[in-house]
Protein backbone atom coordinates (compact mmCIF):
# COMPACT_ATOMS: atom_id res chain seq x y z
CA UNK A 1 0.00 0.00 0.00
CA UNK A 2 1.45 3.03 -1.26
CA UNK A 3 5.14 1.50 -1.29
CA UNK A 4 6.50 3.99 -3.82
CA UNK A 5 5.66 7.07 -2.13
CA UNK A 6 6.15 5.54 1.65
CA UNK A 7 10.02 4.97 -0.07
CA UNK A 8 10.66 8.26 -1.14
CA UNK A 9 8.94 9.99 1.12
CA UNK A 10 10.71 8.13 4.02
CA UNK A 11 13.97 8.16 2.53
CA UNK A 12 13.51 12.60 1.96
CA UNK A 13 12.85 12.86 5.92
CA UNK A 14 15.49 10.41 6.93
CA UNK A 15 18.18 12.87 5.00
CA UNK A 16 16.04 16.05 6.94
CA UNK A 17 16.03 14.27 10.44
CA UNK A 18 19.92 13.90 9.68
CA UNK A 19 21.27 17.60 9.74
CA UNK A 20 21.43 18.61 13.34
CA UNK A 21 20.82 22.07 12.07
CA UNK A 22 18.06 23.10 9.04
CA UNK A 23 18.87 26.33 7.02
CA UNK A 24 15.75 27.73 4.35
CA UNK A 25 18.02 25.85 1.69
CA UNK A 26 17.40 22.64 3.60
CA UNK A 27 14.23 22.61 3.69
CA UNK A 28 13.81 24.35 -0.02
CA UNK A 29 15.47 20.74 -1.20
CA UNK A 30 13.42 18.52 1.02
CA UNK A 31 10.28 20.73 -0.48
CA UNK A 32 11.51 19.61 -3.91
CA UNK A 33 11.43 16.14 -3.03
CA UNK A 34 8.37 15.52 -1.92
CA UNK A 35 6.86 17.85 -4.72
CA UNK A 36 8.50 15.00 -6.81
CA UNK A 37 6.93 12.15 -4.66
CA UNK A 38 3.74 13.05 -4.82
CA UNK A 39 3.66 14.18 -8.52
CA UNK A 40 5.19 10.76 -9.07
CA UNK A 41 2.55 8.97 -6.59
CA UNK A 42 -0.12 10.74 -9.16
CA UNK A 43 -1.28 13.00 -6.40
CA UNK A 44 -3.20 15.85 -8.12
CA UNK A 45 -0.84 18.89 -9.22
CA UNK A 46 -2.80 22.02 -7.60
CA UNK A 47 -3.20 19.78 -4.28
CA UNK A 48 0.95 18.82 -4.61
CA UNK A 49 0.80 22.23 -5.13
CA UNK A 50 -1.18 23.61 -2.10
CA UNK A 51 0.86 21.42 0.19
CA UNK A 52 4.17 21.63 -0.08
CA UNK A 53 3.18 25.15 0.09
CA UNK A 54 1.35 24.96 3.85
CA UNK A 55 4.77 22.28 4.81
CA UNK A 56 7.23 24.79 3.37
CA UNK A 57 5.46 28.03 5.57
CA UNK A 58 5.25 25.74 8.72
CA UNK A 59 8.88 24.30 7.93
CA UNK A 60 10.48 27.97 7.72
CA UNK A 61 8.84 29.27 11.10
CA UNK A 62 11.13 30.31 13.69
CA UNK A 63 9.57 27.34 15.86
CA UNK A 64 11.25 25.16 13.99
CA UNK A 65 14.53 26.58 12.85
CA UNK A 66 15.49 27.42 16.07
CA UNK A 67 14.18 23.97 17.42
CA UNK A 68 16.73 21.89 19.35
CA UNK A 69 15.81 18.72 16.90
CA UNK A 70 14.49 20.90 13.98
CA UNK A 71 14.72 17.90 11.30
CA UNK A 72 11.54 15.73 13.72
CA UNK A 73 9.95 18.56 13.24
CA UNK A 74 9.52 18.60 10.06
CA UNK A 75 8.62 14.87 9.88
CA UNK A 76 6.13 16.16 12.55
CA UNK A 77 4.62 18.87 10.07
CA UNK A 78 4.30 16.67 7.17
CA UNK A 79 2.28 13.83 9.22
CA UNK A 80 0.24 16.39 10.26
CA UNK A 81 -0.33 17.73 6.80
CA UNK A 82 -0.63 14.71 5.53
CA UNK A 83 -3.23 13.73 8.01
CA UNK A 84 -5.35 16.77 6.94
CA UNK A 85 -5.00 16.17 3.53
CA UNK A 86 -7.16 12.85 4.04
CA UNK A 87 -9.58 14.68 6.06
CA UNK A 88 -8.10 13.62 9.13
CA UNK A 89 -6.97 15.64 12.55
CA UNK A 90 -4.06 14.60 14.42
CA UNK A 91 -4.54 13.42 17.62
CA UNK A 92 -8.27 13.20 17.30
CA UNK A 93 -10.31 10.43 16.11
CA UNK A 94 -11.87 11.85 13.06
CA UNK A 95 -12.93 9.38 10.67
CA UNK A 96 -16.42 9.55 9.56
CA UNK A 97 -18.29 6.86 9.84
CA UNK A 98 -22.12 5.87 8.98
CA UNK A 99 -25.10 8.30 10.12
CA UNK A 100 -27.85 6.02 11.72
CA UNK A 101 -31.29 6.69 11.47
CA UNK A 102 -33.60 7.25 15.01
CA UNK A 103 -36.37 5.11 13.08
CA UNK A 104 -35.03 2.33 11.27
CA UNK A 105 -34.23 1.32 8.73
CA UNK A 106 -31.40 3.62 8.20
CA UNK A 107 -30.97 3.71 4.26
CA UNK A 108 -27.32 3.81 2.71
CA UNK A 109 -27.31 4.40 -1.19
CA UNK A 110 -24.27 3.37 -3.03
CA UNK A 111 -23.23 4.86 -6.24
CA UNK A 112 -20.61 4.42 -8.63
CA UNK A 113 -19.07 3.22 -11.72
CA UNK A 114 -19.51 -0.12 -13.26
CA UNK A 115 -16.38 -1.89 -12.32
CA UNK A 116 -15.77 -0.03 -9.22
CA UNK A 117 -16.61 -2.88 -7.24
CA UNK A 118 -20.43 -1.52 -5.72
CA UNK A 119 -21.87 -4.93 -5.39
CA UNK A 120 -18.64 -6.63 -3.57
CA UNK A 121 -18.66 -3.60 -1.18
CA UNK A 122 -21.99 -3.46 -0.90
CA UNK A 123 -21.51 -7.20 1.10
CA UNK A 124 -18.01 -6.15 3.17
CA UNK A 125 -20.03 -3.14 4.27
CA UNK A 126 -22.86 -5.66 5.24
CA UNK A 127 -20.67 -7.42 7.17
CA UNK A 128 -19.18 -4.80 8.74
CA UNK A 129 -22.42 -3.81 10.29
CA UNK A 130 -23.42 -6.89 11.14
CA UNK A 131 -20.13 -7.38 13.12
CA UNK A 132 -22.05 -4.07 14.71
CA UNK A 133 -25.02 -5.99 15.60
CA UNK A 134 -27.23 -4.74 13.11
CA UNK A 135 -29.64 -6.74 10.72
CA UNK A 136 -28.73 -5.63 7.35
CA UNK A 137 -30.72 -5.74 4.05
CA UNK A 138 -29.37 -4.84 0.51
CA UNK A 139 -31.83 -4.00 -2.29
CA UNK A 140 -30.56 -5.28 -6.15
CA UNK A 141 -31.58 -2.53 -8.33
CA UNK A 142 -28.67 -3.50 -10.64
CA UNK A 143 -30.78 -4.82 -13.50
CA UNK A 144 -28.52 -3.48 -16.23
CA UNK A 145 -25.31 -5.49 -15.69
CA UNK A 146 -25.47 -9.19 -16.19
CA UNK A 147 -25.69 -11.56 -13.50
CA UNK A 148 -25.17 -8.49 -11.09
CA UNK A 149 -28.56 -10.02 -8.96
CA UNK A 150 -26.75 -13.32 -9.18
CA UNK A 151 -23.91 -11.73 -7.84
CA UNK A 152 -25.44 -10.08 -5.31
CA UNK A 153 -27.40 -13.24 -3.88
CA UNK A 154 -24.41 -14.87 -3.50
CA UNK A 155 -22.42 -12.18 -1.47
CA UNK A 156 -25.78 -11.28 0.54
CA UNK A 157 -26.06 -15.13 1.27
CA UNK A 158 -22.34 -15.13 2.14
CA UNK A 159 -22.64 -12.20 4.94
CA UNK A 160 -26.00 -13.38 6.31
CA UNK A 161 -28.26 -10.11 4.64
CA UNK A 162 -31.73 -10.22 3.18
CA UNK A 163 -31.47 -9.62 -0.63
CA UNK A 164 -34.33 -7.93 -2.10
CA UNK A 165 -34.93 -8.38 -6.01
CA UNK A 166 -37.68 -8.61 -8.88
CA UNK A 167 -35.56 -9.35 -11.46
CA UNK A 168 -33.39 -8.37 -14.24
CA UNK A 169 -36.82 -6.72 -16.29
CA UNK A 170 -38.28 -4.32 -13.32
CA UNK A 171 -37.79 -0.80 -12.91
CA UNK A 172 -34.93 0.26 -10.31
CA UNK A 173 -36.72 2.91 -8.75
CA UNK A 174 -39.93 0.96 -8.48
CA UNK A 175 -37.76 -2.17 -6.33
CA UNK A 176 -36.02 0.46 -4.50
CA UNK A 177 -39.17 1.51 -3.21
CA UNK A 178 -40.67 -1.77 -2.64
CA UNK A 179 -37.26 -3.04 -1.13
CA UNK A 180 -37.81 -0.44 1.55
CA UNK A 181 -41.36 -1.42 2.41
CA UNK A 182 -39.81 -5.16 2.51
CA UNK A 183 -36.94 -3.94 5.05
CA UNK A 184 -39.75 -2.03 7.30
CA UNK A 185 -41.17 -4.85 7.47
CA UNK A 186 -38.47 -7.53 8.07
CA UNK A 187 -37.07 -5.12 10.64
CA UNK A 188 -33.69 -4.22 9.54
CA UNK A 189 -31.49 -2.04 10.85
CA UNK A 190 -30.13 -1.29 7.65
CA UNK A 191 -31.24 -1.67 4.00
CA UNK A 192 -27.78 -0.98 1.49
CA UNK A 193 -29.35 -0.11 -2.15
CA UNK A 194 -26.97 -1.88 -5.00
CA UNK A 195 -27.14 0.92 -7.95
CA UNK A 196 -26.02 0.68 -11.72
CA UNK A 197 -23.51 1.71 -12.63
CA UNK A 198 -21.73 2.89 -16.06
CA UNK A 199 -18.61 3.08 -17.95
CA UNK A 200 -18.14 6.39 -17.45
CA UNK A 201 -20.30 9.43 -16.14
CA UNK A 202 -23.49 10.18 -18.20
CA UNK A 203 -26.97 12.17 -17.98
CA UNK A 204 -28.70 8.63 -17.56
CA UNK A 205 -26.67 7.12 -15.00
CA UNK A 206 -27.17 10.41 -12.77
CA UNK A 207 -30.93 10.61 -13.98
CA UNK A 208 -31.71 7.20 -12.67
CA UNK A 209 -29.27 7.67 -9.38
CA UNK A 210 -31.42 11.22 -8.97
CA UNK A 211 -34.81 9.56 -9.17
CA UNK A 212 -33.80 6.57 -6.65
CA UNK A 213 -32.41 9.05 -4.12
CA UNK A 214 -35.88 11.33 -4.31
CA UNK A 215 -38.06 8.02 -4.25
CA UNK A 216 -36.16 6.42 -0.59
CA UNK A 217 -34.49 9.43 0.63
CA UNK A 218 -31.46 8.07 1.57
CA UNK A 219 -30.06 8.85 4.98
CA UNK A 220 -26.25 7.82 3.62
CA UNK A 221 -25.20 8.34 0.24
CA UNK A 222 -21.60 6.23 -0.48
CA UNK A 223 -19.40 6.42 -3.79
CA UNK A 224 -17.25 3.87 -4.60
CA UNK A 225 -14.45 4.26 -6.51
CA UNK A 226 -11.30 2.42 -7.57
CA UNK A 227 -7.94 3.54 -6.12
CA UNK A 228 -5.86 1.79 -8.42
CA UNK A 229 -7.47 4.22 -11.10
CA UNK A 230 -5.68 7.01 -10.18
CA UNK A 231 -6.72 10.46 -10.97
CA UNK A 232 -9.42 9.02 -12.97
CA UNK A 233 -10.45 8.09 -9.43
CA UNK A 234 -10.62 11.68 -8.78
CA UNK A 235 -12.19 12.84 -11.89
CA UNK A 236 -15.08 10.44 -11.31
CA UNK A 237 -15.87 11.44 -7.58
CA UNK A 238 -15.52 15.04 -8.75
CA UNK A 239 -18.63 14.94 -11.47
CA UNK A 240 -20.31 12.77 -9.17
CA UNK A 241 -19.68 15.25 -6.26
CA UNK A 242 -20.84 17.87 -9.15
CA UNK A 243 -24.07 16.58 -10.40
CA UNK A 244 -25.05 13.46 -7.02
CA UNK A 245 -24.12 14.99 -3.90
CA UNK A 246 -22.57 11.70 -1.78
CA UNK A 247 -21.74 11.61 1.35
CA UNK A 248 -18.27 9.88 1.84
CA UNK A 249 -16.45 7.68 -0.37
CA UNK A 250 -15.22 3.93 -0.01
CA UNK A 251 -11.87 3.37 -1.30
CA UNK A 252 -11.52 -0.09 -3.26
CA UNK A 253 -8.03 -2.14 -4.13
CA UNK A 254 -6.35 0.53 -1.86
CA UNK A 255 -3.74 -2.57 -0.94
CA UNK A 256 -3.14 -2.83 -4.08
CA UNK A 257 -2.31 0.96 -4.45
CA UNK A 258 1.28 1.55 -4.47
CA UNK A 259 0.94 5.35 -5.59
CA UNK A 260 -1.72 6.52 -3.52
CA UNK A 261 -2.66 9.86 -5.56
CA UNK A 262 -6.16 9.17 -5.52
CA UNK A 263 -6.66 8.72 -1.24
CA UNK A 264 -4.35 11.41 -1.16
CA UNK A 265 -6.35 13.64 -3.50
CA UNK A 266 -10.04 12.64 -3.61
CA UNK A 267 -10.34 14.85 -0.22
CA UNK A 268 -8.92 17.94 -1.55
CA UNK A 269 -10.38 18.11 -4.97
CA UNK A 270 -14.44 16.81 -3.73
CA UNK A 271 -14.55 17.96 0.00
CA UNK A 272 -15.86 14.13 0.29
CA UNK A 273 -13.80 12.22 3.18
CA UNK A 274 -12.79 8.75 2.26
CA UNK A 275 -15.18 6.62 5.39
CA UNK A 276 -14.25 2.99 4.51
CA UNK A 277 -11.46 1.35 2.74
CA UNK A 278 -11.05 -1.93 0.95
CA UNK A 279 -7.75 -3.40 1.87
CA UNK A 280 -8.09 -7.12 0.19
CA UNK A 281 -10.34 -9.32 -1.98
CA UNK A 282 -12.03 -11.16 1.06
CA UNK A 283 -15.18 -9.90 2.52
CA UNK A 284 -14.09 -8.80 5.95
CA UNK A 285 -10.94 -7.14 4.33
CA UNK A 286 -12.97 -3.91 4.81
CA UNK A 287 -12.00 -1.13 7.49
CA UNK A 288 -13.40 2.20 8.60
CA UNK A 289 -10.46 4.63 6.96
CA UNK A 290 -8.43 6.85 9.70
CA UNK A 291 -6.38 9.65 7.95
CA UNK A 292 -3.75 9.86 11.25
CA UNK A 293 -3.31 5.88 10.65
CA UNK A 294 -2.71 6.22 6.93
CA UNK A 295 -0.58 9.03 7.29
CA UNK A 296 1.60 7.03 9.97
CA UNK A 297 1.69 4.06 8.04
CA UNK A 298 2.87 6.38 4.63
CA UNK A 299 5.73 8.16 6.56
CA UNK A 300 6.86 4.30 8.20
CA UNK A 301 5.27 4.64 11.58
CA UNK A 302 3.51 1.54 11.63
CA UNK A 303 -0.47 1.58 12.66
CA UNK A 304 -0.92 0.27 16.21
CA UNK A 305 -4.61 1.18 16.94
CA UNK A 306 -5.46 -0.96 13.94
CA UNK A 307 -3.28 -4.15 14.94
CA UNK A 308 -5.05 -4.07 17.88
CA UNK A 309 -8.31 -3.60 16.92
CA UNK A 310 -7.51 -6.21 14.53
CA UNK A 311 -6.53 -8.29 17.39
CA UNK A 312 -9.17 -7.28 19.74
CA UNK A 313 -11.87 -8.61 17.06
CA UNK A 314 -10.27 -11.63 16.47
CA UNK A 315 -8.17 -12.80 19.03
CA UNK A 316 -10.43 -14.99 21.98
CA UNK A 317 -9.16 -13.49 24.94
CA UNK A 318 -9.99 -16.46 27.47
CA UNK A 319 -8.18 -18.79 24.43
CA UNK A 320 -5.18 -16.52 24.17
CA UNK A 321 -5.08 -16.50 28.44
CA UNK A 322 -5.10 -20.42 28.15
CA UNK A 323 -2.66 -20.48 26.43
CA UNK A 324 -0.40 -18.19 28.78
CA UNK A 325 -1.13 -20.49 31.35
CA UNK A 326 0.27 -23.24 29.23
CA UNK A 327 2.90 -21.52 28.21
CA UNK A 328 4.23 -20.96 32.11
CA UNK A 329 3.43 -24.48 32.88
CA UNK A 330 5.54 -26.23 29.78
CA UNK A 331 2.24 -27.66 28.86
CA UNK A 332 2.22 -26.10 25.20
CA UNK A 333 0.88 -28.56 22.33
CA UNK A 334 0.81 -28.40 18.59
CA UNK A 335 -2.96 -28.36 18.92
CA UNK A 336 -2.65 -24.81 20.97
CA UNK A 337 0.81 -24.17 18.42
CA UNK A 338 -2.51 -24.44 15.71
CA UNK A 339 -5.17 -22.60 17.71
CA UNK A 340 -2.56 -19.66 17.85
CA UNK A 341 -2.12 -19.74 14.37
CA UNK A 342 -5.25 -19.76 13.23
CA UNK A 343 -5.90 -16.81 15.36
CA UNK A 344 -3.21 -14.83 13.57
CA UNK A 345 -4.33 -15.79 10.26
CA UNK A 346 -7.76 -14.01 11.38
CA UNK A 347 -6.06 -10.91 11.57
CA UNK A 348 -4.37 -10.67 7.70
CA UNK A 349 -1.09 -11.94 6.44
CA UNK A 350 2.13 -11.44 8.53
CA UNK A 351 3.59 -9.16 6.12
CA UNK A 352 0.87 -7.09 7.15
CA UNK A 353 0.59 -7.32 10.49
CA UNK A 354 4.76 -6.76 10.56
CA UNK A 355 4.11 -3.43 8.42
CA UNK A 356 1.89 -2.08 10.85
CA UNK A 357 4.01 -2.34 13.73
CA UNK A 358 6.41 0.98 14.38
CA UNK A 359 9.79 0.46 13.98
CA UNK A 360 9.84 -2.02 11.20
CA UNK A 361 12.46 -1.10 8.42
CA UNK A 362 10.48 -1.77 5.45
CA UNK A 363 13.71 -2.53 3.33
CA UNK A 364 14.21 -4.80 5.54
CA UNK A 365 10.83 -6.58 5.58
CA UNK A 366 10.82 -6.39 1.45
CA UNK A 367 14.37 -9.18 1.57
CA UNK A 368 12.59 -11.10 4.21
CA UNK A 369 10.21 -13.61 2.35
CA UNK A 370 7.18 -14.30 4.34
CA UNK A 371 5.92 -17.63 2.44
CA UNK A 372 2.09 -17.38 3.99
CA UNK A 373 1.84 -21.29 1.92
CA UNK A 374 4.03 -22.38 4.24
CA UNK A 375 1.45 -21.45 6.44
CA UNK A 376 -0.82 -23.87 4.91
CA UNK A 377 1.90 -26.74 4.91
CA UNK A 378 2.38 -26.23 8.88
CA UNK A 379 -1.46 -26.82 9.35
CA UNK A 380 -1.18 -29.82 7.19
CA UNK A 381 2.16 -31.04 9.02
CA UNK A 382 0.19 -30.92 12.15
CA UNK A 383 -3.34 -31.94 11.19
CA UNK A 384 -1.70 -35.61 10.12
CA UNK A 385 -0.37 -35.84 13.45
CA UNK A 386 -2.38 -38.12 15.68
CA UNK A 387 -3.84 -36.55 18.87
CA UNK A 388 -1.28 -38.44 20.94
CA UNK A 389 1.24 -37.20 18.52
CA UNK A 390 0.41 -33.42 18.90
CA UNK A 391 0.05 -34.05 22.95
CA UNK A 392 3.79 -35.47 22.89
CA UNK A 393 6.28 -34.97 20.09
CA UNK A 394 8.59 -37.04 21.55
CA UNK A 395 6.58 -40.22 20.20
CA UNK A 396 7.16 -39.48 16.79
CA UNK A 397 9.97 -41.59 15.44
CA UNK A 398 10.92 -42.48 12.04
CA UNK A 399 8.13 -44.25 10.90
CA UNK A 400 5.41 -41.65 12.07
CA UNK A 401 7.73 -38.92 10.19
CA UNK A 402 7.14 -41.18 6.82
CA UNK A 403 3.18 -41.40 7.86
CA UNK A 404 3.12 -37.71 8.56
CA UNK A 405 4.58 -36.65 5.50
CA UNK A 406 2.83 -38.68 3.08
CA UNK A 407 -0.72 -37.56 5.00
CA UNK A 408 0.22 -33.57 4.54
CA UNK A 409 1.39 -34.19 1.22
CA UNK A 410 4.86 -32.82 2.90
CA UNK A 411 8.61 -34.18 2.61
CA UNK A 412 10.01 -36.35 5.86
CA UNK A 413 12.60 -33.33 6.24
CA UNK A 414 9.68 -30.20 6.40
CA UNK A 415 7.99 -32.86 9.16
CA UNK A 416 11.71 -32.94 10.70
CA UNK A 417 11.90 -29.17 10.86
CA UNK A 418 8.75 -28.55 12.20
CA UNK A 419 9.57 -30.82 15.21
CA UNK A 420 12.73 -28.89 15.46
CA UNK A 421 11.44 -25.76 15.24
CA UNK A 422 8.37 -26.22 18.17
CA UNK A 423 11.01 -27.83 20.22
CA UNK A 424 13.13 -24.78 20.16
CA UNK A 425 9.97 -22.62 20.52
CA UNK A 426 9.36 -24.62 23.69
CA UNK A 427 12.59 -24.15 24.84
CA UNK A 428 12.39 -20.43 24.02
CA UNK A 429 9.42 -20.11 25.74
CA UNK A 430 10.07 -21.70 28.90
CA UNK A 431 13.33 -19.07 29.55
CA UNK A 432 11.06 -16.46 28.72
CA UNK A 433 8.46 -17.74 31.08
CA UNK A 434 11.30 -18.15 33.62
CA UNK A 435 12.36 -14.82 33.56
CA UNK A 436 8.97 -13.86 34.52
CA UNK A 437 8.23 -13.16 30.82
CA UNK A 438 4.14 -13.03 29.16
CA UNK A 439 2.52 -12.83 25.71
CA UNK A 440 1.84 -15.26 23.16
CA UNK A 441 4.56 -17.28 21.41
CA UNK A 442 5.86 -15.97 18.30
CA UNK A 443 5.10 -18.25 15.15
CA UNK A 444 6.75 -16.19 13.08
CA UNK A 445 9.92 -18.20 13.08
CA UNK A 446 8.39 -21.28 12.10
CA UNK A 447 7.31 -20.23 8.58
CA UNK A 448 11.47 -19.90 8.00
CA UNK A 449 11.69 -16.26 6.88
CA UNK A 450 13.96 -16.15 4.21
Amino acid sequence: MFEALSDRLQETLADVRSHGKLTEDDVNKAMRDIRLALLEADVNFRVVKEFTATVKARALGQDVLTALNPGQQVVKIVNEELTALMGGQKGSSTAREIVFSQSAPTIILMAGLQGSGKTTNCGKLALMLKGQGKKVGIAACDVYRPAAIDQLKVVGGQVGANVYEQGADADPVKIAKWAVDQSIQNLDDVLIVDTAGRLHVDSDLMEELGKIRKEIKPHNVLLVVDAMTGQDAVNVAEQFAETANFDGVIMTKLDGDARGGAALSIKAVTGKPIMYASVGEKLDAFEVFHADRMADRILGMGDVMTLIEKAEREIDEDQALEMERKMRKNEFTFDDFLDQMKMMRKMGSLSSILGMMPGIDKKALKNVNIDERELDRIQAIVLSMTPKERSNPKIINGKRRKRIAAGSGTSVQQVNKLIKQFAEMKKMMKRMTAKGGKGMPDISQMLGGR
